[in-house]
C-alpha cells in the first residue's frame, strides 16, 4: 500500500465516506446513515487518504458524556485492509479522545480481535455508570447511546455485534 495520510474529514469527503461504508453496510457490518447525518457529524470523522488522494478509510469519535466516547463508522477499503490503515485511524481517534478529556472509549463491533489488539475489552455490563449519568444519557436520542446503555429497545443490539471498551488517559 502506498503512503497513507490520516487527517480530519472535510465536507468534501462525505461522498467518499459513504462509498467506504456502503459495502460494509450491505454485509450488515456497519449501519448506513443518511447523507445529512454525515454532514452534521463531519467534525467527528478522520479519513485515511492515499498518495493519489483517494479515501481508503474513515472513522469517527462521538462524545457521549464527560468521560465517555464511542468509535463509530471505522471502515477501510478492501484494498487497504490488512495494511494497518484501520489501526492508524483508531489510534488517531483515541488520541483525539485523550485531547478532549475522555477517559473511556467504547465500540460496537464484529472485529473483536482487531479492537482487542488495540487494548479494547469486551464489556460485561454498565453497572459502573452512576445513576445520575445514566438518567442523563437516557435523554439522548442517539442509537449508540442506547446501545451502550444496553436498553431493551436495542436488544439484541442492532447488528448482533460485540460491545467493547478501552480506557484512555485524558490530556491535561
Amino acid at each position: 500500500m502506498t503512503e497513507i495520510h490520516i487527517r480530519p474529514a472535510r465536507t468534501s469527503d462525505v461522498h467518499g465516506i459513504k462509498e467506504l461504508v456502503a459495502p460494509m453496510a450491505a454485509e450488515r457490518i456497519l449501519i448506513t446513515k443518511d447523507t445529512v447525518t454525515y454532514y452534521e457529524n463531519i467534525q467527528e470523522f478522520v479519513v485515511a487518504q492515499d498518495a493519489e488522494g483517494t479515501l481508503v478509510g474513515c472513522g469517527a469519535l462521538h462524545v457521549m458524556w464527560e468521560d465517555l466516547a464511542e468509535v463509530r463508522t471505522l471502515a477501510t477499503s478492501q484494498a487497504a485492509r490488512g495494511h494497518g490503515v484501520g489501526g492508524r485511524m483508531l489510534e488517531e481517534l483515541l488520541a483525539r479522545a485523550s485531547r478532549l478529556g475522555v477517559s473511556r472509549v467504547f465500540c460496537l463491533t464484529f472485529e473483536v480481535p482487531f479492537f482487542a489488539a488495540h487494548g479494547f475489552e469486551v464489556m460485561a455490563n454498565q453497572e459502573t455508570i452512576p445513576p445520575e449519568v445514566f438518567t442523563e444519557l437516557l435523554r439522548s436520542h442517539d442509537e449508540g447511546v442506547a446501545e451502550y446503555l444496553d436498553l431493551a429497545r436495542v436488544k439484541p443490539n442492532t447488528l448482533g455485534n460485540t460491545r467493547m471498551i478501552r480506557s484512555v488517559t485524558p490530556e491535561g
